[in-house]
């Protein structure tokens, strides 16, 4: 047998002990509600312990679905470059709301994304070394789709 077989069996915190635990992990940075509650489920709480201890930060404002969802939106935006889609399939993940999520992408101004886009283009068209436009295009497409920015965007820009 190795070492790592036997694990140490997880410590079981109190409701308090986990709410302390909680906000901590939330003053850190911002979190979604979900990602507390996959949180306070691994310090061994149950259902209604844990649907308390969300609604006790939400009323604290620890928790803030609209102000994780555009902190979320911009930073992942500015920081990785993503587009719109990917950021949206994101929140989807964490279980924001629609209005959030709406509340979230408005983060990212019109102009801002378009220079992004173009930036992008430009990046990757100069590590590429096809000669054939078309298929380079192809190839720059592909890329920025896969950051979650939309084809028709990136064609309109790459036609200008």
């Amino acid at each position: 047998m190795f070492e790592d077989d036997y694990q140490k069996p997880k410590k079981v915190f109190s409701r308090k002990e986990a709410k302390l635990k909680a906000a901590d992990y939330c003053a850190y940075q911002e979190r979604s509600q979900q990602e507390v509650r996959d949180k306070l489920y691994s310090y061994g709480l149950h259902y209604n312990d844990v649907e308390e201890v969300i609604s006790e930060l939400i009323t604290e404002n620890f928790i803030n679905e609209e102000r994780f969802a555009k902190a979320y939106a911009g930073g992942k935006f500015r920081m990785k470059k993503w587009g719109r889609l990917k950021i949206l399939q994101g929140l989807k993940q964490h279980r924001i709301s629609e209005y959030c999520i709406k509340k979230g992408l408005l983060e990212i101004s019109e102009g801002d994304y378009l220079d992004t886009i173009e930036h992008l283009i430009d990046k990757k068209r100069n590590s590429l070394s096809i000669e054939n436009e078309f298929v380079a295009n192809q190839k720059i497409v592909s890329y920025l789709h896969q950051k979650g920015f939309e084809p028709n965007l990136i064609w309109d820009i790459l036609r200008k």
